[in-house]
C-alpha cells in the first residue's frame, strides 16, 4: 500500500466521473477544489462527482485576500518604463485591494508570480508609480505580491465567507485557509467552521508565526508558489523542511504543494528535477503531496497521479522519523512512542488504533513506522480526514457501545479481510477513560490465537 497520500486538484481537465475514477485508481487520496476559479455550481458538481466515485476527503481552498491587477486591456511592460496604478476600478490599471498606506517609495512590487519586478518610485493622490525592472505582459487578474509586507486586509473576504457557508452545506472535510498570517486568522475561521482547517503558509508573516498557527490548525500546507515570491526563493527549501519537521513533532497533517510536477501540465513525463522535488518532500516527512494545475487544467491528469504514486512507492521505503524526544505531552504521545519502539524490536505485521478524533493515529503515523496502520474510527468524517495521513488506512467501525471494543474491532476487521490468521498485530485504544488524547492500552495478538480465544469466551474480555 502506498503510504504517502496524494491530493489532486479538480478542474476542467478532470471534473468527470471517468477521469476521477482513474485518478483514484492511480493513487489520488483527496480532491482539492480551488475557489480562485469557477463558481459554486461547478464546485457542487465536483463534490458530487468525487463522492460518487470514492470515500475520500474534499478540500475547499479559499481564495483569500489575493492582491490582483485589474486592467481594461492586455499591456506590454518594458524595462525602464514607469506605469501609474490606482485603487479605483475606473483607473486604467488598478489593484483590487487598497494597501496604499502600507507601502512606501522604494518598496518592491511583484506581478504575475514575480515574473514582472517593479519598484515604487512615487505615491500621491491614492496612486502608485511603478518603475518596471523586468519586462513582461500584464492582463486582468494577474497576481501581485509585496514581499515582507504585512497587509491590513482581512484574511476572510466576503467571497470566502460565502464559500465557507457552501462548504458547511456540503459537509466538506477540510478548508484550506489561504495566506494565513497568524493564529487569529485560524481562530476566525474556526469560529464559523468546525471541520478540519489546513493553514496555508505562503507569506513572510505566516512563516514567522507557524508555531502558534500549528497549535490551532488541523494541519499545514507549505504553499511554495506564493511563498517563493513573498520570501527569497532560496530560503523556501529550508523553510519547507522546518515546517514539515514541526508538524511531524506535533502529529499534525502536513501537505507540500505547488509546481511539484508542473511540466506535466503539457508533457506526459516530468523533469528529473521535479521527480527529485517530490521525493525530497516525502523524505522531509510530508504526509501528503499535492497536484495543482497538473490535474486541474493539464493534458495528463491521470498520468500525473500515476507518476506521483510511482515516486512515492519508490521513495517512502527510505523515510525515517524526525520526531525528537520531549517531555511528557499526553498519554497518546507517550503510547505512540512506545509503539514505535515495539515496532522496531519485534516482527509485527500491522498496528490497529481505535481513535475517535484521529489524534492517536496521527501520533503513531508521525514516526514513519514500516508496518501498515489501520485507524478504526466511529466517525465518518474523521475516517475521511485520516485518508490524508501518511501510512494510515482508515476504517469506519462504530465500536462505542461495545464493552470490549478491541475484540469487536478485531472480529470486524477479520471479516472484512483486513486481518489474517497468521498475522501478529498490535492494538491500541483508550480503555476505561473519558480523557481526551488518552490512548492508554497496548495489546499484541496473533490473530489465529485471538480468534480461538474469542470462540471459547461467551463474553470476550481482555485482561
Amino acid at each position: 500500500m502506498k503510504k504517502t497520500k496524494i491530493i489532486a486538484t479538480i478542474g476542467p481537465a478532470s471534473c468527470n466521473k471517468a477521469t476521477i475514477k482513474k485518478m483514484v485508481h492511480a493513487g489520488m487520496n483527496g480532491a482539492r477544489i480551488n475557489t480562485a476559479y469557477g463558481d459554486t455550481e461547478q464546485y457542487q458538481n465536483a463534490i458530487e462527482t468525487v463522492r460518487k466515485v470514492a470515500e475520500i476527503p474534499i478540500i475547499i481552498d479559499l481564495k483569500g485576500p489575493e492582491i490582483r491587477l485589474k486592467t481594461i486591456q492586455k499591456r506590454e511592460l518594458h524595462k525602464g518604463e514607469i506605469i501609474e496604478v490606482g485603487f479605483n476600478s475606473e483607473d486604467e490599471i488598478s489593484f483590487n485591494h487598497d494597501f496604499y498606506d502600507t507601502v512606501n517609495v522604494g518598496d518592491v512590487l511583484l506581478i504575475d508570480n514575480g515574473k514582472i519586478r517593479t519598484i515604487i518610485t512615487e505615491k500621491t493622490d491614492e496612486k502608485l508609480w511603478l518603475l518596471v525592472i523586468t519586462s513582461g505582459t500584464i492582463t486582468d487578474g494577474k497576481g501581485v505580491n509585496l514581499p515582507n509586507k504585512r497587509l491590513t486586509v482581512s484574511t476572510l473576504t466576503d467571497y470566502d465567507l460565502e464559500i465557507i457557508n457552501f462548504a458547511k452545506k456540503f459537509d466538506v472535510e477540510y478548508i484550506a485557509l489561504s495566506f494565513t498570517r497568524n493564529v487569529c486568522d485560524v481562530e476566525d475561521l474556526a469560529n464559523i467552521y468546525d471541520g478540519g482547517i489546513i493553514a496555508k503558509i505562503e507569506n513572510f508573516e505566516g512563516v514567522q508565526n507557524v508555531n502558534a498557527i500549528l497549535e490551532v490548525a488541523h494541519g499545514i500546507m507549505v504553499a511554495r508558489g506564493d511563498l517563493g515570491v513573498e520570501i527569497e526563493p532560496e530560503k523556501v527549501p529550508l523553510v519547507q523542511k522546518s515546517i514539515i519537521k514541526r508538524c511531524n513533532q506535533r502529529g499534525k497533517l502536513v501537505v507540500t504543494a505547488t509546481e511539484m510536477l508542473e511540466s506535466m501540465v503539457h508533457n506526459p513525463q516530468p523533469t528529473r528535477a521535479e521527480v527529485s522535488d517530490v521525493a525530497n518532500a516525502i523524505l522531509d516527512g510530508s504526509d501528503t503531496i499535492m497536484l495543482s494545475g497538473e490535474t486541474a487544467i493539464g493534458q495528463y491528469p491521470v498520468e500525473a497521479v500515476e507518476m506521483m504514486s510511482r515516486i512515492a512507492n519508490e521513495t517512502e521505503t527510505a523515510t525515517r522519523s524526525n520526531v525528537e524526544d520531549t517531555c511528557f505531552v499526553n498519554l497518546s504521545d507517550t503510547v505512540s512512542r512506545a509503539i514505535q519502539r515495539i515496532c522496531q524490536s519485534m516482527p509485527l505485521d500491522k498496528v490497529i488504533t481505535l481513535t475517535k478524533t484521529g489524534y492517536t493515529a496521527r501520533m503513531i503515523a508521525r514516526f514513519k513506522i514500516s508496518q501498515p496502520i489501520i485507524a478504526v474510527t466511529p466517525d465518518v468524517k474523521v475516517k475521511k480526514q485520516l485518508e490524508l495521513t501518511f501510512g494510515v488506512q482508515p476504517v469506519f467501525i462504530d465500536y462505542l457501545a461495545e464493552n470490549d471494543a478491541i475484540s469487536f474491532v478485531a472480529n470486524k476487521l477479520f471479516s472484512s479481510h483486513l486481518l489474517f490468521d497468521k498475522e501478529t498485530v498490535l492494538f491500541t485504544a483508550g480503555e476505561r477513560t473519558a480523557m481526551r488524547h488518552a490512548s492508554n492500552s497496548i495489546e499484541i495478538h496473533k490473530i489465529e490465537e485471538l480468534r480461538k480465544f474469542l470462540k471459547q469466551q461467551p463474553s470476550p474480555s481482555f485482561a
